[in-house]
């Protein structure tokens, strides 16, 4: 059993027929090559590869039914052909079309019907084009814009009800968002707040339900403030900051004890 790849085979179906195909002139001239370069195969990089032999043709194969014709055609073709494709039914022949128009013509496909072009239109446009964006029927397309938005932008994503969307905001937001961003519910959105607090600021997530946010306190928070978090509920947590109390803290209660007990293990492992 033979594979589509072994077969020369047209988007219908229907074994390729180069005595009845309108360029089997090109044959004798080398410019198309049963099972190599053939527009009228099945086959992408057969139909990728007549194109690139034979640009001059693309042109006329911009409304072709097969949209990987169509789509592979508009990489060759002139570009003054290439706008009504943006009308295109299938995406991936607007998509192919837009990437070799002036930049302009990405803003007329912000609201394009599919998702993936969509997507990728976000993650190539920038500051205040991206503003039909940022509410965006799908995530992953708000995703695109909080990463790429004017951070004046920000505050109006600081709600958004995915948190993957509000999590990237908060790791660009400034001033008063960040604080409002590190009061969220969601434990991995406080996180990525969290993380660009100031040191003096995080003594209040030291009660935090997440021990994610537990630890990045612990971590950042001036020494003093080591002595409240000794008896944290989650053992990561504690053995961390008893290890800062050790090493910055010595002189508070419990230091000695894991100064004592951190020199031993290295004696230990030394010895060993």
């Amino acid at each position: 059993m033979t594979s589509d790849i072994d077969e020369a085979v047209d988007w219908q179906g229907n074994e390729v027929d180069c005595e009845a195909c309108v360029h089997r002139g090109l044959a004798a001239e080398g410019r198309c090559v049963l099972k190599r370069a053939c527009v009228q195969d099945r086959y992408a990089r057969r139909i990728a590869r007549f194109f690139a032999w034979n640009a001059a043709l693309a042109n006329d194969y911009l409304a072709h039914p097969y949209f990987e014709v169509r789509a592979l055609a508009a990489k060759f073709a002139d570009v003054f052909h290439l706008p009504p494709l943006l009308a295109d039914p299938d995406e991936t022949v607007r998509w192919s079309a837009v990437q070799r128009l002036p930049r302009r013509y990405l803003l007329l496909l912000r609201n394009d019907p599919h998702r993936e072009v969509r997507i990728r239109i976000a993650s190539l446009l920038e500051g205040a084009e991206l503003s039909p964006m940022i509410r965006d029927p799908d995530y992953c397309v708000r995703i695109q814009a909080a990463r790429r938005v004017l951070p004046e932008m920000l505050p109006a994503m600081m709600a958004d009800e995915e948190a993957e969307v509000r999590r990237v905001v908060a790791s660009r937001i400034e001033g008063e968002g960040l604080h409002q961003m590190a009061k969220d519910e969601d434990a991995e959105v406080r996180l990525a707040a969290v993380r660009r607090l100031e040191e003096d600021e995080l003594r209040r997530f030291r009660d935090d339900p997440d021990w994610r946010v537990r630890y990045e306190a612990a971590r950042r928070v001036p020494a003093s403030a080591l002595f409240d978090m000794r008896d944290d509920s989650d053992g990561i947590v504690r053995e961390f900051v008893l290890a800062r109390i050790a090493q910055e803290r010595p002189e508070l209660p419990g230091g000695n004890v894991v100064a004592f007990r951190t020199r031993n293990a290295q004696q230990t492992s030394f010895r060993r």
